[in-house]
């Protein structure tokens, strides 16, 4: 080490030191001690590094800015909102279904303070969570009663241990799928503690299949709703009701996960036919499975729809205290299931997003290029196709449009874009940068403006 290099490693100011300016001690009534000391000792051990490769001892400035920096960091929360500009309404990784004002307003006012989440008030002792939205869950859909969990992988897996653990389930090979990340039908059927028996083939499956498989051991058959994937051409699946016969000649019960929980007939919006619980129960399905935060346009949660008996038996079972869902979720769940009731079905994001007009779409894109090319930003409006996503509607798509930018590397335009202030999370098609507006909450427009003119 030559003489240069110690003297500036000198002339660095000691933790304590530093902790003591009253820069920094601002630092710590806003970050928190124990983090501020520590970022104090990284800006510092970088100073060193730097200084011992050759450079100079930073000003106090910029060690402060620094300690800021790695603060700042330590402290910023992992997840936050973004825009969703992709044209993928029900979009897995980032949240699924958006909220209604309403399911947010509701969130807010239970978390503010106390609730009676298992508080009856008109008798004055404990009472059940499973109130709260269980039975406006079974108005909507037809059923005797109905059960909230946290997902609908754990409505599945509830339903199979309290009613089939060490039994035999019947199920299509055809209907063996694997749902978000990785995990598959069969592996949450052996975890349940159920024997599964697969019957017919992938493409091709009858009622006569599943007879021929039912022994003494058998508890159930299962039908799950392929809700990722599509088989197209020579196939065949047995119908619900044919199905529901069948397991109650033998004493066995339908349980029928129908997956994406819409509660909507979703021709009306020129889409494909997707399952909806109400014509499951009406099939004579004993007990139907679902998901709150896909076509229903809720938050996380496993729905199950049908008999009485059967539901308060798995209301009873141990796991499902460990699937239970807390107050926030069921506050917005209600909320949800209210616009359902009451007809405001264009309060629902994810149903506001599938039925926006081509026009209200294309003048909102226009609105975008023009505040741009007011800054000297090149753009364009194009013709896209959005889609629904969240493992519903395969391969289904709705024409769109969206905000094309042509620059010189979209993907470093697209990169700076996710990691501004406010992220925006595009897609990338034929060397374009694309915005779609389908799946822009109208009150994000503006912030959408702001983030893209910062970037660009």
């Amino acid at each position: 080490m030559n003489g240069s290099t110690a003297t500036a490693l000198r002339q660095l100011p000691s933790v304590d030191r530093l902790l003591q300016t009253p820069d920094v001690a601002a630092l710590v009534a806003a970050h928190g001690r124990a983090v501020v000391t520590e970022a104090v000792r990284a800006a510092l051990d970088e100073a060193r590094a730097s200084i011992r490769a050759g450079g100079e001892a930073p000003e106090y400035s910029a060690l402060v800015q620094a300690v800021e920096a790695v603060a700042r960091t330590r402290t910023a929360p992992t997840l936050i909102p973004v825009i969703n500009a992709t044209g993928v309404i029900i979009h897995t990784n980032l949240g699924r279904a958006p909220l209604s004002r309403a399911a947010r307003q509701a969130i807010l006012d239970v978390a503010l303070g106390y609730s009676n989440l298992e508080y009856d008030l008109a008798q004055g002792q404990r009472g059940s969570r499973y109130a709260h939205a269980a039975a406006l869950l079974a108005e909507l859909t037809g059923a005797e009663a109905g059960l909230v969990v946290n997902n609908n992988a754990a409505a599945v897996t509830l339903i199979l241990a309290a009613l089939c653990a060490d039994r035999e389930v019947l199920i299509s090979r055809g209907e063996l799928v694997e749902i978000g990340g990785g995990f598959r039908i069969p592996d949450v059927l052996r975890q349940s503690g159920a024997r599964l028996v697969e019957v017919g083939t992938t493409n091709r499956t009858y009622a006569r299949d599943f007879e021929a498989a039912i022994t003494p051991y058998t508890a159930a058959i299962l039908t799950v709703h392929a809700s990722n994937f599509r088989i197209v051409g020579f196939t065949h699946t047995p119908a619900r009701d044919e199905l529901a016969a069948l397991a109650h000649e033998r004493g066995l019960w339908l349980i029928d996960d129908i997956g994406s929980g819409a509660l909507l007939d979703t021709t009306a919006y020129s889409l494909a036919p997707e399952p909806m619980p109400q014509a499951s129960l009406q099939a004579g399905a004993d007990l139907v499975a679902f998901s709150g935060d896909k076509l229903l346009g809720g938050p996380q949660a496993g729905l199950i729809v049908g008999r009485t008996e059967l539901i308060e038996l798995l209301r009873r079972f141990p796991l499902t205290r460990a699937l239970r869902v807390d107050k926030l979720t069921l506050a917005a769940l209600h909320a949800t299931l209210l616009h359902y009731r009451r007809g405001e079905i264009d309060q629902i994001p994810v149903w506001a997003m599938v039925g926006a007009s081509l026009d209200d779409l294309r003048a909102r894109a226009e609105t975008w290029e023009a505040a741009l090319a007011g800054r000297g930003v090149a753009a364009s409006v194009v013709s896209v196709e959005s889609t629904v996503g969240g493992g519903s509607l395969p391969g289904e798509t709705l024409p769109s449009v969206a905000l094309a930018l042509s620059v010189p590397s979209p993907d470093t335009l697209a990169a700076r874009l996710r990691t501004g202030a406010l992220p925006v999370v595009a897609r990338i098609e034929a060397g374009r940068l694309l915005l779609d507006p389908r799946t822009v909450l109208p009150e994000q427009d503006d912030a959408l403006l702001a983030a893209l003119l910062a970037q660009v």
